[in-house]
């Protein structure tokens, strides 16, 4: 259900890579707004990526979608991708976050651009809509080579999980 909503705004591709390119760069500002030693952690990376993505858990099960741009800090080189979730574990909610993920090597970003894969396990308590709200998060990732920052938007979730992702290229908008 909510993973249906998680697509970027707009008809044509040229809206979709804008709608996407906004996203980015407000996630970014407020990335850098909540922690500082961020930017300079995205900046000397070998790229990062940012993507939005809307999840359901309902008990032991859950799920979403998203979309996202990398970033290749060497060639200023963007690809545009979509992100599939399902997870396990404990837990009821639904929200809409962002994640900022900062590859610290050129390895580890050709493997997460090719192949996409990525393992991780979430420990969460959130509520919140517009700025009103808090939220607890920790997200991890088993992947040598990258770190992970992740933020709610809005939505109430209290889930402990392990999620499996799915990042593939947004052919579409390649």
């Amino acid at each position: 259900m909510a993973s249906g909503c998680s697509k970027p705004k707009g008809n044509t591709g040229d809206d979709k890579r804008r709608s996407i390119q906004v996203m980015k760069q407000d996630t970014l500002a407020r990335l850098y707004a909540a922690q500082p030693e961020a930017r300079g952690a995205v900046q000397s990376a070998a790229g990062y990526a940012v993507f939005s993505n809307v999840g359901l858990t309902v008990l032991l099960v859950g799920g979403g979608n998203g979309y996202g741009v990398v970033v290749d800090n060497a060639t200023g080189r963007q690809t545009y991708m979509r992100m599939t979730q399902g997870s396990v574990g404990v837990g009821l909610g639904v929200k809409d976050f962002r994640a900022v993920i900062v590859f610290h090597d050129r390895e580890t970003l050709s493997r997460f651009v090719t192949k996409g894969w990525e393992f991780g396990g979430e420990a969460e308590a959130s509520a919140k809509s517009d700025d009103k709200g808090g939220q607890a998060t920790a997200a991890g990732s088993v992947q040598k080579g990258l770190s992970v920052y992740q933020f709610t938007e809005s939505g109430v979730a209290l889930q402990a999980s392990a999620p499996l992702t799915k990042y593939s290229r947004y052919d579409e908008l390649n």
